[in-house]
């Protein structure tokens, strides 16, 4: 078994895809079903990775079935296209609010330079193209078949972004969260919000976070980072973190409303919560690259501002 993949029982594989170079901070998932599946492809600078993890779990280039994308950001379904090409019998599920998107990134491709600049390549690289016929779409819900009689329960999980999805295995209870609970940072079992823009919306995070609770998962698969048996409490923590950011940028954006001094105001509120996260300068950094406080703030500022609106 290759030195960055960990079993977790039951046929079910945990992936470190070293987005950026990183350790533990994206994952990708096999499961080694009759029927294998991979949840989660991580970004395309990370698919030779994800390929080299799989062949040393015996999974050769006729072998995968299906690759499901929790949703269609590029640290989670950047490689599907490398992905695709590298295991030709494979179908790509995800959400139909994405399917044409896999199909043809260039939309999307084009607003993640805008977006992350300089740090584009480094960190994610380019989608590339899906073959629209290879592409399965989850509307509120859906099945992936894993073999005998094992399946994900596939359903629709906003919050985060509008094409999102959680996934429950038959067999283990696992439920994959994506990003609909955060992140997860092992190191100090902190959760952090997941809140960019242009999707966030607290209401309908907060229903997922429900809808999460009320499968009644025995563990908790995080694409940031690992898994957590710690249900109940992890689930909490996300619905504390979610209120405790949206109230302080209400708060920042009352003084005032520009957008370096309400990220200032978070971090120091988020500094006194989380002091060992702080205390790690390298940890932090690395949390930073993937759910930036900036991000996160200027995602609760939107849906603030839709608030004050009545969009």
């Amino acid at each position: 078994m290759h030195s960055d993949t960990v079993d977790l029982g039951h046929d079910v594989f945990m992936m470190d895809t070293r987005m950026g170079g990183y350790e533990a901070i994206t994952s990708s998932y096999l499961i080694r079903s009759s029927r294998p599946c991979l949840v989660e492809t991580g970004t395309a600078r990370s698919a030779p990775v994800v390929i080299e993890q799989l062949a040393a779990l015996g999974i050769g280039r006729d072998d995968l079935a299906t690759i499901v994308v929790t949703h269609i950001h590029l640290d989670h379904a950047g490689g599907v296209g490398d992905l695709a090409e590298a295991f030709p019998h494979a179908q790509i599920v995800v959400q139909e609010r994405g399917a044409r998107h896999l199909a043809d990134p260039s939309r999307l491709v084009a607003s993640a330079h805008r977006v992350f600049g300089e740090a584009m390549d480094r960190l994610f690289g380019d989608l590339r193209p899906t073959d629209a016929a290879r592409i399965v779409s989850i509307a509120q819900r859906g099945s992936v078949d894993l073999g005998d009689g094992r399946s994900l329960a596939a359903f629709h999980n906003p919050g985060h972004a509008s094409h999102h999805i959680g996934l429950v295995d038959s067999a283990t209870g696992d439920l994959y969260t994506g990003d609909a609970a955060g992140v997860y940072v092992p190191e100090t079992a902190d959760v952090r919000p997941a809140t960019p823009p242009p999707d966030f919306d607290l209401d309908l995070t907060l229903t997922s976070l429900q809808a999460m609770r009320d499968v009644q998962p025995t563990r908790l698969l995080f694409s940031h980072f690992g898994p957590v048996t710690e249900i109940d409490e992890t689930l909490d923590a996300s619905v504390d973190e979610l209120h405790a950011w949206v109230d302080a940028v209400r708060v920042a954006r009352e003084v005032s409303p520009d957008m370096d001094h309400a990220v200032a105001m978070v971090r120091e509120k988020d500094r006194i919560r989380h002091a060992r996260l702080y205390d790690d300068p390298a940890l932090l950094a690395k949390q930073e690259e993937l759910s930036g406080t900036q991000a996160n703030v200027a995602g609760i500022m939107r849906w603030l501002d839709l608030q004050e609106r009545g969009d």
